[in-house]
């Protein structure tokens, strides 16, 4: 498929795909919980990067326009589910498996937190974006920005476990 204004062997959107898609992957599962869901989710909003790579790429943060597409697309599911007569239980969300490389104790904690808490934690934390970017891909003022990841900090600082063993003292 030849996509306009995009170079034949797409390395430059090749290369973007295999250095983002794990830390997009990452953020987008702490944000739903769920990781089949996020590689879905994920998937679909790296293929709507590709449709769109000349204006994602002059984009201020790429990875911050796939994840933000990636719960876009999240929630349109979500409302065309909405209509739909669930025919019986399903199981919650498997967050062991959402948690490959993070802690299990801190991924719950992360589930616990308020969806928009969540996802400013998982863009300014694994995907390493500053506050103004974060604000921007979110719609959200760069204070409020701030606000939500001071909360999420200390909520989860809150649920860490406590080391019972005294610190280390310090010998001079």
């Amino acid at each position: 498929m030849r996509v306009p204004g995009v170079g034949d062997d797409g390395a430059d959107f090749a290369a973007f795909y295999e250095e983002r898609r794990d830390a997009c992957l990452r953020a987008v599962a702490v944000i739903v919980g769920d990781r089949e869901g996020a590689e879905d989710l994920v998937a679909e909003a790296f293929a709507r990067a590709w449709a769109r790579w000349p204006h994602v790429r002059c984009h201020p943060a790429p990875s911050a326009w796939v994840v933000r597409t990636a719960l876009n697309t999240r929630v349109s599911w979500w409302r065309r589910r909405r209509r739909e007569v669930e025919w019986g239980d399903h199981d919650p969300p498997d967050l062991e498996r959402v948690g490959d490389t993070i802690d299990g104790t801190l991924l719950a904690a992360l589930q616990r937190l308020p969806v928009r808490q969540r996802e400013v934690i998982a863009l300014r934390t694994l995907l390493d974006l500053d506050t103004e970017t974060t604000a921007g891909a979110l719609g959200i003022a760069p204070g409020t920005v701030t606000s939500h990841l001071a909360r999420a900090v200390a909520t989860l600082r809150r649920a860490a476990p406590h080391d019972p063993s005294p610190p280390m003292e310090v010998t001079r």
